[in-house]
C-alpha cells in the first residue's frame, strides 16, 4: 500500500515509518521538521520504499506537490506539546486544526481508503470520573485541547458530509525511544546528570502508553473492516509523578532530589484511559506494566553518553 505520514519524522511518525517500510509499504512522509529532527530517519533514509518530503501541512499547495496514488493517511503532524500550544497560539491553532482541515480536504480529493486522525485524551479536558470512556464529555482545558478537538470534529464532518472513511484515535502520553521534550525524556536527562526533577503541582494521575504499542494499533488499523468512533489508545492504568520519578531514580541508579513547584493551571491533572471498546476493536495485548520501556530508554541514554 501506498501511505502517507505527516509528521513522518517525529517522535511517533519515525517508529511508524520504519514499521510501514518494514512490512513492505511505501511510504511518503510530510514533515516540515519544526519540531522533528533531520536524523530521526537517518537509518532509512535511502530506503527504496520511502520518500521525505519538507512541507508544511498549513499551506494546501504543499499536498498537491505529493506523488499521486497515496491511499492511506495517518495524520501525526501537530503541534502536540500543550505547553508549547499555549506559547505559539497561533502556530498551534494554524497547525493543528487548519493543517487538519488540509490533510482532510487532501484525501477527499485523492479519494483515499482510509484517514487515520491521531488526536488526544487532552480533548477530555479534566477527567470527571477515572477511568476516562469515550462517551466523557469533551471539555478540553488547553489549547492543545482544544486544537485536537476541532480537528475531530473535522474529521466527523468529512466522514458525515463527503463519505471519507476515518478512524480517531485518543492517545494517551505516549512516550519511549526518541521521545523529547516531554516529562519521561526531560525526568530520564536530568537523573542521569544528576540534576533536580521538577514537578509541577505534584497531583498528576497519568496514563502512558509505549511507543511500540501505539504502532502496533496503527498498523492494525491498516486492515481493521469499517470506520470506528473515537477510541482511547492508552494502558488504562494510571502512573503519578512521584511514582514515575522514583522509578526513574532507581533504574539509573541517580542520586538526583525531587523539587515540587506549583502547578500549572492549563494542565490536566488526571487521566487514565478507559480501555473497553480498544479491547474490543483491536487483537493488541496491552503491557501489563506501563512503564515497561523506561530500562531501555535509559540504557540507551548511558551509552550515548549521557
Amino acid at each position: 500500500m501506498h501511505v502517507l505520514v505527516t509528521g513522518g519524522a517525529g517522535f511517533i511518525g519515525c517508529h511508524l515509518t520504519r514499521r510501514l517500510l518494514a512490512e513492505g509499504h511505501r511510504v511518503t512522509i510530510m514533515d516540515n521538521f519544526f519540531r522533528a529532527s533531520r536524523q530521526s530517519l537517518a537509518d532509512v533514509r535511502d530506503h527504496s520504499l520511502l520518500t521525505i518530503y519538507e512541507g508544511d501541512i498549513r499551506r494546501y499547495a504543499d499536498f498537491e506537490k505529493l506523488p499521486s496514488g497515496i491511499e492511506m493517511v495517518y495524520h501525526l503532524a501537530a503541534q502536540s506539546n500543550v505547553m508549547g500550544a499555549v506559547s505559539g497560539l497561533d502556530y498551534s491553532f494554524e497547525t493543528n486544526v487548519g493543517g487538519t482541515f488540509n490533510a482532510l480536504k487532501f484525501a477527499r480529493e485523492r479519494s483515499v481508503r482510509r484517514f487515520v486522525f491521531a488526536s488526544s485524551r487532552e480533548s477530555y479536558g479534566e477527567a470527571e470520573y477515572i477511568p476516562v470512556d469515550e462517551n466523557h464529555p469533551l471539555n478540553s482545558k488547553n489549547a492543545y485541547g482544544a486544537s485536537k478537538l476541532c480537528g475531530e470534529r473535522y474529521c466527523a464532518v468529512f466522514n458525515q458530509t463527503y463519505g471519507l472513511d476515518v478512524f480517531t484515535v485518543r492517545l494517551a502520553n505516549v512516550y519511549g525511544r526518541g521521545d523529547s521534550n516531554r516529562v519521561i525524556p526531560i525526568f530520564i536527562d536530568k537523573a542521569l546528570r544528576g540534576e533536580t526533577l521538577t514537578i509541577y503541582g505534584g497531583k498528576q494521575l497519568i496514563d502512558f502508553i509505549g511507543v511500540d504499542t501505539v504502532t502496533d494499533v496503527f498498523m492494525e488499523i491498516m486492515t481493521h473492516e469499517g470506520s470506528s468512533e473515537a477510541v482511547n489508545v492508552g494502558s488504562g492504568r494510571g502512573t503519578t509523578l512521584f511514582d514515575l520519578a522514583e522509578e526513574i531514580l532507581k533504574l539509573s541508579g541517580s542520586a538526583s532530589t525531587l523539587e515540587v513547584l506549583p502547578a500549572r493551571e492549563v494542565e490536566v491533572v488526571r487521566f487514565v484511559a478507559d480501555t473497553k471498546r480498544f479491547r474490543k476493536i483491536f487483537r493488541t495485548v496491552l503491557p501489563e506494566n506501563p512503564l515497561s520501556l523506561l530500562p531501555q530508554m535509559i540504557h540507551d541514554e548511558k551509552k550515548s553518553g549521557k
